[in-house]
């Protein structure tokens, strides 16, 4: 990367710690100005505040603003290589050109670790450097050790095959276990932040050069962990080797009108405990595993206008202590293995008071609704379950043998069976 700045600009950020604005970033600043920093800055191939081609002209300009309490950076139209994530701050909004802004991620380097990565060490010893350097986004993981077990770091310091790292590890990664890092991140990621906004950017996952398939605990094209009040609006992710967007522990997300296509995981995966999220007029289309995946303890969510349509796994997926959703107004459509999923959990742990309404579910494989585990309080009213004559969705709506009450009210329903229901009969 070659980066001009004006002076003006190389001065604040060479002096940025004497710069963190005194009001800027509370929760109750003096005044609304306070509340809302002006700051901009341009990011380009050229004519820009900061010019420069990969991650680390896009970071210089978000630490900048964010150093200064927020502000906006915008990103010129081009392809940004991207070598490390995107970090998001705190009140900084990140904005493209749409389709003309894309963040590339890098070809994908891999080792097998020379020796365990022990839990709390923040560190790793690998077999082979090669395309591991510092300032390189990596990702530590052994067969049993993934998910949230697993770690996404930066690199920091390197002496031989010896790096250490921004993050500790979540487990003891064995080398006996097949312990391995790979150059795998999260394109655009948020960690312990708030009121973050990520808006008209294209992330281009490359999955062709990145063979390490990676779920959505640690990993995605855009994630989010612990980034309350965040919005992202307007984004496409194409081609990741995992989850298309995932945010984990973040509270009060909106996502608007995104993209996901073609990634090798879910397409959209609010998760682990994360509440009152939002998903609104999204698509998430050609994904391999389900196109939106309600992951654990999410609840008080709204998923609505979302379009799901020919994803590898059910069109939508709802289960552990999932409650209190509400999902309207989406089509679900040619998922192949079931529209609408609610999993087998026990009643302590189902997925209660989940308001189905007004969807349209076609042609979908095998079922249009499978409401399994022992749920209470279902409502399905006023929806579109249909096969159109494709032969796929032959049951309609599907009640498993555990499920309590369930209102089904106003739907209209065309399949071989319109409703299954596999629940004892009374005596």
């Amino acid at each position: 990367m070659k980066a001009q700045m004006s002076p003006l600009l190389l001065a604040s950020l060479l002096l940025s710690e004497f710069l963190i604005a005194d009001q800027a970033g509370r929760l109750y600043p003096e005044n609304e100005l306070h509340a809302r920093p002006a700051v901009r800055v341009t990011v380009g191939l050229r004519d820009a505040d900061i010019v420069g081609t990969d991650n680390r002209a896009l970071q210089a300009a978000v630490d900048y603003v964010g150093n200064l309490g927020g502000g906006v950076v915008q990103i010129g139209p081009g392809e940004y290589l991207m070598r490390d994530s995107l970090h998001l701050r705190s009140r900084v909004t990140v904005r493209g050109a749409g389709e003309r802004t894309v963040l590339k991620k890098h070809r994908e380097y891999r080792s097998a670790l020379a020796a365990d990565g022990d839990f709390g060490e923040a560190a790793i010893t690998v077999a082979d450097t090669n395309g591991f350097a510092v300032g390189r986004g990596v990702y530590v993981a052994s067969k049993s050790q993934r998910n949230f077990h697993g770690v996404c770091a930066t690199i920091l310091n390197a002496r031989s095959n010896y790096f250490t790292l921004t993050r500790p590890m979540n487990a003891d990664i064995m080398v006996a276990d097949g312990g391995f890092a790979a150059t795998v991140f999260p394109v655009i990621s948020g960690y312990n932040i708030q009121d973050a906004r990520v808006e008209h950017l294209t992330v281009d996952g490359n999955r062709a050069e990145n063979p390490t398939q990676v779920d959505g605990c640690r990993t995605a094209g855009i994630f989010l962990y612990r980034g309350d009040h965040c919005v992202i609006a307007n984004c496409i992710v194409r081609d990741y080797n995992g989850d298309g967007i995932s945010f984990q522990q973040s509270n009060d997300v909106k996502v608007e009108s995104c993209v996901v296509e073609r990634c090798a995981g879910f397409g959209l995966h609010p998760g682990s405990g994360s509440q009152r999220p939002s998903v609104t007029n999204c698509r998430a289309v050609g994904n391999d595993s389900d196109g939106f995946f309600f992951c654990w303890r999410v609840r008080g969510g709204v998923a609505e206008g979302n379009w799901l349509e020919n994803n590898g796994g059910y069109g939508m997926s709802i289960g552990h202590k999932d409650s209190d959703n509400f999902v309207r107004k989406n089509a679900i459509i040619g998922n192949r293995r079931g529209g609408v999923y609610w999993r087998a959990e026990s009643e302590p742990m189902a997925a209660h008071r989940i308001t189905f309404e007004e969807n349209i579910v076609s042609d979908n494989e095998g079922w249009g609704l499978f409401v399994d585990g022992a749920t209470q309080g279902t409502i399905i009213r006023r929806n579109t379950i249909e096969d159109t004559g494709k032969g796929r969705q032959k049951i309609g709506v599907r009640l498993g043998k555990q499920v309590g009450h369930v209102i089904l009210e106003g739907n209209s329903v065309k399949a071989e069976t319109d409703v299954r229901d596999d629940r004892p009969r009374q005596p």
